[in-house]
């Protein structure tokens, strides 16, 4: 290896290319000072606005990369690397990437959407797709919620947009709904007043709007009241226990009685007159078949039958052969020894 060859190399490649390299590094010094304007007026712009912080970062970060792709590009460019073949083989590896990845590229895409437009926030109990429990995660892929048994329910972002979604944390106040059956000779107006005054009886209860009980339907063996009272959406679910455990209670106080299905039975006492259609039943007569012709099973039986029938004979030939020709010996033997 001829090092003087080479430093010479290097020296006439800086000498023949002075301002190439001189546009190289005021490429980079005003690449890196741009760059960091733009992210940093990028964070003052979405910070005013009232999108999530994970959104926030998530575009940060893709503009952060963008503008370092362009400046490398540009660089490249500068000492005279063709840049066509990168370019080209960059978008192949995006194209294979995202193909690779299809799914995670919908849930990464309905993860923004979900994110950007505030969908929903951390703590909110929702119900999609069979599952309901309180948000305690939110990201471009996943969403994970936490049952009220204590489990974590991993749920991808693409089922989430594609599905209907009840949030029932939404709101700072929600409505708790009941329906009561009561028996046919119960007071309407008492039921109503029972119903009412053991709502109001909660503090967590709003009195705006107020309780709410009126009769909803006659039932077969009953009478329907529908009721409904607002309060926090913390307290719901105690809300609920609490009405229903004192309107049981209240209504054995006031001698409510809540019916139960019944089913009526009486004694026949009529003779049940018994039809006879017809005649006795007739006797078999059976149906004359042309004889079937055997089938391709059949003949291989027979042919297998057959040449087990040719064995069996010529077993039988060669043990009688084989019985003679001893009898024979035997005989000749006892002349022998006469």
């Amino acid at each position: 290896m001829d090092w003087g060859k080479i430093w010479n190399d290097i020296v006439n490649y800086f000498k023949t290319n002075v301002w190439n390299i001189v546009f190289f590094f005021v490429i980079l010094i005003l690449g890196i000072i741009i760059i960091k304007i733009i992210l940093v007026v990028s964070r003052k712009v979405l910070s005013k606005t009232k999108m999530e912080k994970i959104a926030q970062q998530f575009i940060c970060t893709t503009i952060k990369f963008c503008l370092w792709l362009v400046l490398i590009l540009a660089l490249l460019a500068q000492i005279g690397i063709e840049i066509t073949g990168i370019l080209t083989a960059i978008s192949a590896l995006i194209l294979a990437v995202g193909m690779a990845l299809e799914s995670n590229m919908a849930n990464l895409a309905n993860g923004i959407v979900m994110v950007s437009n505030h969908m929903f926030k951390k703590g909110d109990y929702i119900i999609v797709d069979g599952v309901e429990g309180n948000i305690v995660d939110i990201n471009f892929l996943f969403t994970t919620l936490m049952t009220a048994d204590n489990k974590k329910v991993t749920i991808p972002n693409s089922t989430i947009v594609n599905s209907s979604v009840t949030n029932l944390g939404a709101n700072a106040k929600r409505r708790v709904d009941f329906t009561f059956s009561v028996a046919y000779e119960s007071d309407i107006e008492l039921v109503k007043k029972v119903v009412c005054d053991v709502m109001k009886s909660d503090g967590r209860v709003y009195l705006d709007p107020e309780p709410f009980c009126h009769l909803k339907t006659m039932n077969a063996s009953s009478l329907d009241f529908f009721a409904n009272c607002w309060c926090d959406n913390e307290d719901y679910w105690d809300v609920y226990y609490y009405v229903m455990e004192w309107v049981y209670n209240e209504f054995k106080r006031h001698n409510i009685s809540v019916p139960f299905n019944q089913l009526e039975v009486r004694e026949r006492k009529d003779k049940v007159a018994n039809i006879v259609v017809g005649k006795k039943l007739p006797e078999r007569v059976e149906k004359a078949r042309k004889e079937k012709k055997d089938d391709m099973f059949d003949s291989l039986k027979k042919k297998l039958s057959r040449k087990e029938r040719k064995k069996e004979k010529k077993e039988k030939k060669k043990n009688e052969v084989a019985v003679e020709e001893t009898s024979k010996t035997e005989k000749g033997k006892k002349k022998k020894k006469e």
